[in-house]
């Protein structure tokens, strides 16, 4: 089961035979990190003020930037852990 939440919250099945946990909460980040930037956007298109709507652009490439960051891990702890997983080919 995978846990999305604390104490009481709803607890939902893995989608798939030996889904990582980790790289599921790690896309739910990402996946908060592309609204919360597209949020800062939107902010940023309907500024008035030339620095206010700097400070929301500025906000907006962070945010992409850390989603983007978020699914290169996820990525890459997804194959670490494959290789993990599976059994030693190199091994003679």
């Amino acid at each position: 089961m995978i846990d999305v939440g604390g104490p009481g919250a709803i607890r939902r099945p893995p989608l798939f035979h030996g889904q990582n946990t980790r790289r599921v909460a790690t896309n739910t980040t990402a996946i908060f990190y592309r609204d919360r930037a597209r949020q800062a956007q939107t902010d940023a298109d309907s500024a008035t003020l030339d620095n206010v709507r700097d400070r929301w652009t500025r906000a907006a490439k962070a945010w992409d930037e850390m989603a983007t960051r978020a699914e290169k891990t996820a990525d890459r702890r997804a194959v670490n852990e494959e290789a993990k997983a599976l059994p030693g080919e190199d091994e003679d």
